[in-house]
């Protein structure tokens, strides 16, 4: 799986990247036919509290799935959309497999 990750107003530190390539790369155990994995980390402010957002497309076969989650830290953020994303991959694959497309 290819592994893009952007960070969109601030450098991201090789420690976040490392943190973004490790948990991405654990979807791969529950559909082993992503091809793609796209992460945008943003920072958006909203008064004085300053919002972590991560959005993550993973291209699969006939489509994509995509979430966004925030947090108050990019690590949490990164968390939540991976559980998510392990909920929607497992659903798709069972939907694939009912259909019989794997």
């Amino acid at each position: 799986m290819k592994i893009q990750t952007e960070a969109v107003h601030f450098s991201a530190d090789s420690q976040l990247l490392t943190f973004v390539e490790q948990k991405i790369s654990k979807l791969e155990q529950f559909f082993n036919r992503i091809s793609q994995a796209q992460v945008v980390l943003k920072m958006s402010r909203l008064g004085k509290k300053i919002e972590h957002i991560a959005e993550i497309k993973l291209h699969v076969p006939n489509g994509f799935i995509y979430i966004k989650e925030s947090s108050k830290s990019f690590e949490a953020a990164l968390n939540k959309a991976v559980v998510l994303l392990r909920l929607q991959l497992l659903r798709y694959k069972m939907k694939r497999f009912s259909y019989g497309l794997i």
